[in-house]
């Protein structure tokens, strides 16, 4: 009897099983191909580290680093995200549990009796109540895995927040190395500024020269000045961005090496094919990507039949009875929509849309992986270049200034041929600094592109390096 009760029930739910809902358009992604190499030809590599910072051979730099993995509040915040994440993944898991619930009820009542007496009652009821819903189309399966693929998300934009960081610290600290280099040579060249203009003032003093020659020295000492507290501005600057990265208030920074001691690191080893692999926030957009399609399932289970089944048990106590009496329930229920209003329909609708934001986003993650690796390798082997034309030029002009102050002081040339040199010299120092620094940059930005060293775990989350800080 029982089983002929349930038969029409069931029949139902597996014919309404067999549509899963309106079907949801999607958008057609053309696939990421990963080209066969790199345009540009890296030269000898080597493989990447995962704490890269090391290979600029500085400690400062080094421990700089590991303080802002340490303390930067936007890791704090990313962290902070990836618990909520695990408690919504925790959240989903429960939907598939009972739930149970325990209840205690008493009261003291008086009443009349059928005799027209009157009683007096106390009564005490416990109760046990126990809800499961049957997971027998897969919607709560595929809202887990939506929440696990979730979970996995923001372990990858945590870690490629961490990437950020590091990258950001690094290039902060080499520009103020950088920023120190030109300040050293805008007070040495300033020095050299002062005593031209003494013996400008001397020879202008004892007629030797005309007073165009002092007002010339005068007028290039004052240009030469002013870029010492330009530079000293941005000193200023730079530390308290490295301070702020660190998590610290505006202080001063520690020094290690100097900008011309760091060592330049070999470029990283990487092939296209294994670089949408390799990046963190590649793995977010196609973790985000995994989570959107699940999400979009389980949107579309919505039309199909709930199956709950309830139970209760408990005992009721009175003063009026001998004995307690034990009371229980069983029971089931398929609730399946039929009307709406169009509500089912318009969150299938933002499911699918989605879904299609979270596809494009990761095409255009791994674009942009290939664009920034592409990039990096470009600007790293033509920096390094450059750095050895501007070496170049640099002797080549202090060579050149050597022979005009010569010239100038045994009056075979104008006070200009010397002018002209030092100009040249002055341009030629700072150019070379900042093409070195430059050189540097470019292999923080060629980590940062390979993915500094990030890997996945056995079962596609993101794996925690092993390294302070993370």
């Amino acid at each position: 009897m029982k089983s002929a009760a349930l038969a029409p029930p069931l029949a139902l739910a597996l014919a309404l099983a067999a549509c899963a809902g309106p079907p949801i358009e999607t958008a057609k992604v053309p696939p990421v191909v990963p080209p066969p190499a790199w345009r540009t030809d890296a030269g000898p590599v080597a493989p990447i580290d995962r704490a890269w910072w090391q290979g600029f051979g500085d400690p400062v730099l080094t421990a700089l680093v590991d303080k802002a993995l340490a303390n930067n509040t936007d890791i704090a915040i990313a962290v902070a995200r990836v618990r909520e994440a695990e408690a919504n993944l925790a959240l989903a898991r429960s939907q598939s549990l009972p739930a149970i619930d325990a209840g205690i009820s008493g009261g003291r009542s008086r009443s009349v009796s059928a005799f027209g007496t009157p009683e007096v009652q106390n009564a005490v009821q416990p109760q046990v109540q126990a809800a499961y819903e049957v997971d027998l189309f897969g919607r709560l399966a595929d809202q887990r895995a939506a929440a696990r693929d979730s979970w996995f998300a923001s372990q990858a934009a945590r870690d490629s927040t961490r990437l950020a960081v590091a990258a950001a610290t690094a290039n902060g600290y080499i520009a103020l190395r950088g920023l120190d280099a030109r300040l050293d040579i805008a007070r040495a060249t300033v020095a050299a500024r002062s005593e031209s203009l003494r013996l400008a003032r001397s020879r202008v003093g004892r007629g030797y020269s005309p007073k165009l020659e002092l007002q010339q020295a005068e007028a290039e000492y004052d240009a030469t000045a002013q870029i010492v507290p330009q530079i000293e501005l941005a000193i200023a600057k730079a530390e308290d961005t490295l301070s702020q990265l660190t998590g610290e208030p505006p202080q001063a920074i520690d020094r290690g090496l100097s900008l011309d001691r760091l060592t330049v690191p070999a470029i990283p080893d990487g092939l296209p094919s294994e670089l949408l692999r390799r990046r963190p926030d590649v793995a977010q957009a196609e973790f985000q990507l995994a989570a959107s399609d699940k999400s979009l399932a389980a949107a579309r289970k919505r039309f199909l039949p709930q199956v709950k089944l309830s139970t209760s048990a408990g005992a009721a106590f009175s003063s009026l009875l001998a004995d307690p009496l034990t009371i229980w329930s069983i029971g089931g229920s398929i609730l399946a929509p039929l009307f709406e209003g169009g509500r089912l329909k318009a969150q299938a609708n933002v499911a699918g849309a989605q879904r299609d934001q979270a596809a494009f986003a990761y095409r255009r993650a791994a674009l942009t992986a290939f664009h920034e690796v592409e990039d990096a390798l470009a600007g790293a082997k033509r920096l390094d270049e450059q750095v050895t034309l501007a070496r170049a030029q640099r002797d080549a002009l202090s060579e050149a200034l050597r022979l005009a102050t010569n010239r100038y002081r045994e009056g075979y040339s104008p006070y200009l041929e010397q002018l002209d040199a030092q100009r040249g010299l002055l341009g030629a120092q700072l150019s070379l600094i900042q093409s070195r620094a430059d050189a540097l940059t470019a292999r923080v930005q060629l980590f940062q592109a390979m993915g500094g060293g990030w890997v996945r775990c056995a079962d596609g989350s993101a794996c925690t390096p092993d390294i302070p800080g993370y």
